[in-house]
């Protein structure tokens, strides 16, 4: 695994790091597992589909949220659909029926929204969610099974959840690690 740093000559070039976790599942590009090591998320890359980590722990929205940020991070933004094809691939080693997404309805605006604040319009929710009707307190998940859509649950349910180190419209989140 790589990272990319910029030269003086504006050139992206790749300097070797190294990949561990904690309370994630995974591997490392030479195979290795990542259980139960420690993650630091300025290590993965700057493009998906390295840098999603499925957290196979069960949080709350709103910790799994904090989880994240906490770590370098952010809830995972679905934003076009080679995104969502590589966050399906992700919880399909869930070990709940649904993964948490960045994804928020807000009461007061009445609509949903990432919490990575990208605007773009990519939807895939399952029949019967994302209506924005009595939405006030739900946030976004992915079924981790079946046809992989979204679904709006309360944000008091304890799910697995994904972490990006992505970068939003604000620039590069935060890359310090437990501090």
């Amino acid at each position: 695994m790589s990272t990319r740093n910029i030269s003086s000559t504006g050139i992206a070039e790749a300097q070797p790091t190294s990949l561990t976790t904690d309370m994630m599942t995974g591997s490392t590009e030479n195979g290795q597992s990542t259980a139960n090591a420690e993650m630091n998320f300025s290590t993965l890359p700057r493009h998906p589909p390295e840098n999603l980590v499925l957290v196979n722990e069960t949080m709350t929205w709103n910790q799994a949220l904090t989880y994240c940020r906490r770590h370098g991070g952010d809830l995972v933004s679905i934003h076009d659909e080679e995104i969502q094809q590589w966050v399906e691939q992700k919880v399909k080693l869930a070990s709940t029926a649904h993964v948490w997404l960045g994804l928020r309805f807000t009461c007061v605006l009445n609509f949903w929204f990432w919490v990575s604040a990208e605007t773009r319009c990519y939807q895939n929710w399952a029949p019967g969610n994302g209506s924005g009707i009595n939405e006030c307190g739900k946030t976004g998940a992915i079924e981790s099974v079946g046809r992989h859509q979204w679904v709006s649950l309360p944000e008091t349910e304890k799910l697995n959840f994904i972490c990006c180190n992505c970068e939003s419209r604000f620039g590069k989140l935060d890359s310090t690690w437990g501090t």
